[in-house]
């Protein structure tokens, strides 16, 4: 289960949760544009915008959970098990196997609105990696500055839905996602007044009583309102640091912790890494269930005219700063 989200102060912010009970191995991985992606059914793609994001690294190919290019264009998969259908080979489509989807669409496209025009073409297949890495079953966000889009591919065909929002979780599918925000229409950040009786002296007892109903449960459906309200009532300030910090309080908000959702006897699902990425400055910021330090990398302090992926590895132990 994970959680994605987009922000705006001056600069725009693209990042998500991943929620697992085990990592395959992830890396900060930049794809420089030169590096060729070697496509399944496509021609292959040797020259291409820059790509930065966390990755598990098969064989030299960056299998992207979430990423963000040069251009400031960001997309994340998460999961949609029982939901997601993917094709066979279609005569006249560009087959892109589902773990080509992501460099495919930030190889090539500059905006959401560019990635609309491909996704009118494309035919998400469902060849796999490997036989030790079969297909995921995902949707995803993609976003930039000006709007966000959720693409499903189910059995009745690929939907492409405008995101309003700027946030996506897991089930049910999103367009239901959005129609049940509608359950919560009436909370708000400040203090309710008391409409139940005009003959009750009924006052508030605590602050935030306004936000009474919003679920704080660990199921995609309640993430999806929990994040959706603390993202769109989220303030701080322009700068890098204030602007970082709130975006990781914006997904905090939706931290799962060891022990809370048991997956099986003994194994939990916790937030492995959180991510947060300037999309305007191609920096990504990260931390780790066992790292609360923010870490990062910048795309342009390497050399995106390059042809092999550049990796740096998930730093991991808690930093603790003793103050005496």
């Amino acid at each position: 289960m994970c959680t994605a989200a987009t922000y705006k102060t001056k600069d725009f912010y693209f990042g998500r949760t991943l929620d697992y009970e085990f990592s395959y191995g992830d890396e900060i991985t930049i794809t420089p544009r030169n590096y060729i992606f070697e496509f399944r059914h496509m021609e292959k793609l040797s020259s291409h915008y820059a790509i930065i994001g966390m990755a598990h690294v098969a064989g030299d190919y960056p299998l992207y959970y979430d990423a963000v290019n040069e251009k400031g264009l960001g997309m994340a998969g998460l999961n949609f098990v029982g939901n997601a259908v993917y094709n066979e080979v279609e005569n006249g489509k560009e087959n892109v196997a589902q773990f080509e989807f992501i460099p495919w669409i930030l190889g090539k496209c500059a905006t959401v609105q560019e990635a609309k025009e491909c996704l009118k073409k494309i035919n998400l297949v469902k060849t796999p990696f490997s036989e030790m890495l079969p297909c995921a079953q995902l949707h995803w966000i993609i976003a930039d500055k000006e709007e966000a889009i959720t693409v499903e591919s189910m059995a009745d065909g690929l939907h492409v839905w405008d995101n309003p929002a700027g946030v996506l979780t897991n089930n049910p599918p999103f367009d239901q996602q959005m129609f049940m925000l509608n359950n919560y229409m009436h909370l708000s950040t400040r203090q309710p007044e008391n409409h139940f009786s005009e003959s009750l002296g009924l006052k508030t007892y605590s602050r935030g009583m306004g936000a009474l109903g919003l679920p704080g449960d660990l199921s995609s459906a309640s993430r999806f309102a929990r994040v959706a309200f603390v993202k769109d009532h989220s303030f701080s300030g322009d700068s890098e640091e204030e602007s970082v910090s709130q975006f990781f309080h914006i997904l905090g908000s939706v931290d799962q912790q060891r022990g809370c959702c048991e997956v099986e006897p003994g194994k939990y699902e916790i937030t492995l890494y959180t991510s947060c990425c300037n999309c305007d400055k191609g920096i990504y910021y990260y931390t780790t269930y066992e790292n609360h330090q923010i870490s990062a990398v910048n795309m342009h302090h390497e050399d995106l005219d390059g042809t092999m992926p550049v990796r740096y590895p998930v730093l991991q132990g808690e930093k603790i700063c003793m103050q005496n």
